[in-house]
């Protein structure tokens, strides 16, 4: 049952935005948090189905979703509750659970598509038997080491170092950004915790999309083929690692700003206005929305294509043949249903195969 008597609350709890912001705020969470169980359903039902198939580098793409469907389901409609009820419902327990949930999927989140980066950044331009390859099992270990690592930095706060707290606006609870100038340990959780769960791993996820790019380039500027039309392949690369980048980005660095302005500002934090402070956080949360259809579509589509384009590109040769013989080809490292062999080009009486999709 909602609470309509706001004095009796702790003052803490209560939102300092207008009911109507309030109103708003959690109709966004319902539509964020319906495509966001949507978009990973879809992932997790097409993994699901084939599951027997799955590559081990797949999986991470499966914990994506796990983390981002358990938060969707776990988090949001206790700040939609709580945002339509114009203050924090629960107090100090439901505030502790929902800053350990947030914490725990968070950093789950961003160590998935910190590896998920490495493994593909390793993985991209390897050829494809005697490249470097990931089994299930390495990682499964990863993916284990992931929850145990969000799960250790989740837990530290109850044990003393650091604490969770409500939000400036009223109805959402997280790190306690304020008690960064308070005392020593506030300081040294923030600081342990911003370096070893928010920057490196954002490093690491600009640096390693940007590096696929860059190797596919290398890649496909030493195939001199023009059949394999260079110029989109690279903007389709090109355009997905970017757009993976800045929709991270974009999610979570005006977060970021504005925990560490309250971080080092500690003492006007009174003067921080609540809605300014709403906004980064409704941003942050959008990235369980389009995390899924990101990694989704771009496997279906470009990614898929190029990487079996890659592959017909450095394993597949063809020899002349002439006139009334059918088109011989050597085949290197991949199976021959891989490759499809047409005869089009005719010139001065000889016939060319060439590879295509």
């Amino acid at each position: 049952m909602f609470i309509t008597d706001w004095t009796t609350m702790d003052d803490k709890y209560v939102s300092k935005l207008s009911p109507t912001v309030d109103f708003w705020a959690g109709m966004y969470l319902v539509i964020i948090a319906v495509l966001s169980i949507l978009g990973n359903a879809a992932v997790l039902a097409s993994a699901a189905h084939r599951l027997t198939s799955l590559k081990a580098p797949e999986l991470l793409t499966v914990n994506l979703a796990l983390t981002d469907m358990g938060m969707a389901l776990s988090m949001y409609p206790l700040s939609i509750a709580s945002a339509f009820n114009h203050a924090w419902i629960g107090g100090d327990a439901s505030c502790l659970y929902y800053g350990l949930m947030g914490m725990i999927f968070s950093v789950t989140s961003i160590m998935t598509l910190a590896v998920m980066g490495m493994i593909r950044f390793l993985v991209t331009g390897s050829p494809p038997e005697t490249g470097l390859r990931f089994q299930r099992r390495t990682v499964c270990v990863v993916i284990t080491g992931i929850w145990l690592y969000a799960v250790l930095w989740a837990l530290l706060p109850l044990f003393g170092w650091g604490s969770y707290g409500p939000e400036p606006f009223g109805f959402a609870c997280s790190i306690a950004w304020t008690g960064y100038g308070k005392s020593l340990n506030h300081f040294t959780f923030i600081i342990a915790m911003s370096i070893l769960c928010t920057f490196l791993p954002s490093l690491v996820i600009v640096f390693t999309y940007f590096g696929i790019a860059w190797k596919l380039h290398r890649v496909y500027k030493s195939i001199q083929r023009n059949d394999f039309q260079y110029g989109n392949i690279e903007k389709k690369i090109t355009f997905m690692a970017v757009s993976i980048t800045l929709g991270f980005l974009t999610a979570w660095t005006p977060y970021v700003v504005v925990s560490f302005w309250s971080m080092f500002h500690y003492q006007e934090q009174d003067h921080l206005d609540p809605f300014i402070a709403l906004l980064p956080c409704l941003f942050a949360k959008s990235a369980t929305m389009y995390n899924p259809f990101i990694y989704f579509i771009f496997r279906r589509t470009a990614w898929h294509k190029l990487l079996h384009l890659h592959r017909l590109g450095l394993c597949c040769s063809c020899r002349v043949c002439f006139p009334g013989e059918e088109p011989k080809m050597t085949i290197k490292m991949v199976d021959i249903s891989e490759c499809t062999i047409t005869r089009d080009k005719t010139l001065a009486g000889v016939t060319t195969g060439t590879s295509e999709i």
